[in-house]
């Protein structure tokens, strides 16, 4: 990054710190890596959410979306990709890691990212590629709070190389996963700027690789958790807007996990009966107003993790805000259903979490968010969720297409295709 970029980055940083309150500012001048303290003063929720402004639509509204884990078992992945298929879902997430694909800094292995797209686009479905997973050889202890723990160079090349092998085969790109919490950001303190300098970079080489993809920015996560383990998400994309994050994305990511609640909840109802805005579904029409409010009201919004977990274990730090697997579908489908009725257009891909991995086993946080079961000794199958989702009626931007009859035939687990031939 030249010199120029960098103070350009700090002056971002500082006036959105500046924005959250003279504590914070004296926190980064400091250099400190303690917390800083709470803003005193929330900046207000604007509340136009502006669906007349979305004029062209990246995605259908409403674009229905799955999460799936296809990259190590071809036999999985194929019964995976035919089960995703049987519920008339259009587009599949999967993660592209680079470590992955470039271990080594030089050496490229594409056989498994290969066998995923070319199974992906043999039964007609989309993919939406998360980005993120460096290899060890590309992580570096940043000089300044606002540049990534990446070597920009190496992750410019991966970008662009990835884009460049699949133009025209995967649809979207997401740039990153929940960069406003420290475990995500490689262990550091989360920076909105040092975000944007790793999206533009990112998102510039793709557009030189693949004009026609669209490019998504990172899923958010919904927290009220501050600095050093995270950024609200609300002054986090407050932040990034400050450092110039708008022509790096074509479609604002959000996660828009439930918790425990229905997804009908407002956030005005979250915040009076428990305190906070952030812990429901309908927390994205927060973001969306903040979004309108920067001026790019024009987007659209893809919600990149949907979900309520049916966890279990007395232990497990996500029991608290578990519920049971009829409940889960029925919030699932309640999601869907909300967003087509009250944010077309301005919401297009919606991704549920998850199809399960087949290494997940009931000890695994994720197995439980999962609208199905799969295992080496129990093979392929749904749990509610997944055939509620199969059933529901789908929003397509102006056609409807209604529920199907759960007796309908294509409506059931079934054995995979053969995958595709060379």
């Amino acid at each position: 990054m030249s010199s120029s970029e960098q103070r350009r980055l700090l002056v971002a940083t500082l006036v959105a710190l500046i924005a959250l309150g003279t504590g914070g500012l004296a926190w980064l001048m400091r250099g400190e890596s303690t917390s800083p303290p709470t803003p005193t003063a929330t900046p207000p929720i604007p509340t136009d959410l502006a669906p007349e402004a979305v004029t062209e639509r990246a995605f259908p509204s409403l674009t229905y979306g799955i999460h799936a884990f296809l990259w190590w078992n071809e036999t999985m992945r194929t019964l995976d990709l035919d089960n995703i298929r049987l519920m008339k879902f259009t587009h599949v997430k999967q993660r592209f890691s680079w470590n992955n694909i470039e271990p080594i800094r030089g050496e490229w292995h594409w056989d498994k990212a290969d066998g995923v797209v070319d199974e992906v686009n043999y039964r007609g479905l989309e993919i939406v590629a998360r980005l993120d997973g460096p290899p060890d050889w590309a992580v570096i202890t940043p000089s300044a709070p606002d540049q990534p723990p990446v070597d920009l160079a190496a992750w410019e090349e991966f970008c662009g190389a990835l884009a460049a092998r699949y133009r025209g085969r995967i649809a979207a790109y997401q740039v990153w996963n929940e960069p406003n919490l420290q475990r995500e950001w490689l262990g550091h303190p989360p920076n909105a700027a040092g975000y944007v300098t790793l999206l533009r970079v990112c998102a510039e080489a793709i557009r030189a690789a693949d004009p026609d993809a669209i490019i998504i920015s990172a899923g958010l996560a919904p927290t009220g958790t501050w600095l050093p383990e995270a950024i609200p998400d609300t002054d986090y994309l407050r932040m990034m807007y400050v450092a110039g994050a708008s022509p790096w994305f074509d479609v604002l990511g959000l996660n828009a996990p439930g918790y425990k609640y229905p997804p009908e909840m407002s956030p005005d109802e979250a915040e009076r009966e428990l305190g906070h805005r952030w812990m429901v579904f309908r927390h994205v029409e927060d973001m969306r107003g903040i979004m309108v409010a920067a001026g790019d009201a024009h987007k659209q919004v893809a919600l990149l993790e949907v979900g309520w977990t049916t966890d279990p274990r007395p232990d497990s730090p996500y029991h608290w805000h578990a519920v049971d697997e009829e409940t889960q579908a029925a919030y699932l489908v309640g999601a869907y259903r909300y967003a087509a009725q009250h944010w077309r257009p301005w919401v297009g891909l919606m991704v549920t979490i998850y199809i399960a991995d087949i290494s997940w086993t009931p000890d695994d946080e994720e197995y439980w968010w999962a609208v199905n079961v799969a295992g080496y000794d129990n093979g392929w199958k749904g749990r509610p969720a997944y055939y509620q989702l199969s059933w529901m009626e789908r929003y397509i931007d102006d056609t409807f297409i209604p529920a199907r009859d759960p007796g309908d035939p294509e409506a059931v687990i079934v054995e995979p295709l053969p995958p595709r031939k060379p």
